[in-house]
């Protein structure tokens, strides 16, 4: 297999992250709604995101640069996690617009708030999941932030679920990929994991099978 090199120290931090963003993927996407000290409702697309911690529940999600998300959170404590559903594909991308602080993507670009239920900042309406959190801790990273919220809250469209389970098919999640590349759900595939005590012979008898 030919490879071609790249040397983070020899390339521009723009270009390596270009890269990074193209083979680091899919990635998830938080939607954050905060809101200012001055009461202005904020809602951003975050693509550097996962789970933190399982006890307690933490997401965290990445703040590259200084943006009106950070800015809320670190002063108010308070945000909201919201799911992006491909629905929405042009309505979450435009809230990625550089907007002045004083304005409201909610307001710019159409969407609905709904109240939280126990944080200030409100949830998107029509997205089927909101996590509602409070902040943990950030932690400064070169020119990014790490933001640690703890979920103390989350509301689940029961369209979405079967039981108490949500549906990956119905919650239809938007990812991004690299460049301006979104996706959306492909093929879904299942396979249980396999356990130490059935591993020996595991892929040889898999190889007699086919």
């Amino acid at each position: 297999m030919a490879r071609k090199d790249f040397d983070p120290a020899q390339m521009s931090s723009r270009d390596f992250y270009q890269l990074l963003t193209a083979v680091v993927v899919p990635r998830p996407i938080a939607w954050v709604s905060t809101t200012s000290a001055e009461g202005v409702d904020n809602l951003a697309p975050h693509s550097f995101y996962t789970v933190a911690s399982v006890d307690p529940p933490i997401v965290q999600f990445t703040s590259v640069g200084e943006k009106d998300s950070l800015r809320n959170i670190e002063a108010q404590g308070e945000f909201v996690v919201n799911l992006t559903p491909a629905s929405l594909f042009e309505e979450v991308n435009a809230t990625g617009t550089d907007f002045p602080p004083k304005t409201s993507e909610f307001d710019a670009v159409g969407l609905s708030r709904e109240p939280s239920a126990v944080v200030r900042p409100p949830r998107v309406k029509d997205s089927p999941v909101a996590l509602e959190c409070r902040l943990h801790s950030t932690l400064p990273l070169g020119n990014c932030t790490l933001v640690f919220g703890e979920v103390v809250y989350a509301v689940v469209s029961t369209r979405v679920l079967e039981g108490d389970h949500p549906q990956i098919d119905l919650l239809e999640p938007l990812s991004r990929l690299g460049r301006n590349e979104w996706a959306t759900l492909g093929p879904i595939q299942e396979i249980r994991r396999i356990r130490a005590k059935d591993w020996p012979g595991h892929f040889g008898r898999a190889g007699q099978d086919e």
